[in-house]
């Protein structure tokens, strides 16, 4: 049976979400208007969709299902 390789992230999941949106927001700004640049976009959206997701699931605030 093959083990799993494992290892500690040095930052939390929101950070590197942090992080990697604002890398693709700089790198979109120097991108010229077009399909790369959306595509870059689209990715700051998705990071930034995944920290609020992040944050509702991880807050004591959240309501629970009826």
């Amino acid at each position: 049976m093959m083990n799993r390789r494992r290892f500690e992230q040095p930052q939390s999941f929101q950070a590197r979400l942090a992080a990697f949106a604002q890398d693709a927001r700089d790198e979109a700004e120097k991108l010229p208007p077009g399909i790369e640049r959306d595509n870059m976009l689209r990715k700051v959206s998705q990071a930034d969709t995944a920290a609020h997701l992040e944050e509702w699931a991880n807050s004591s605030k959240r309501l629970s299902p009826k």
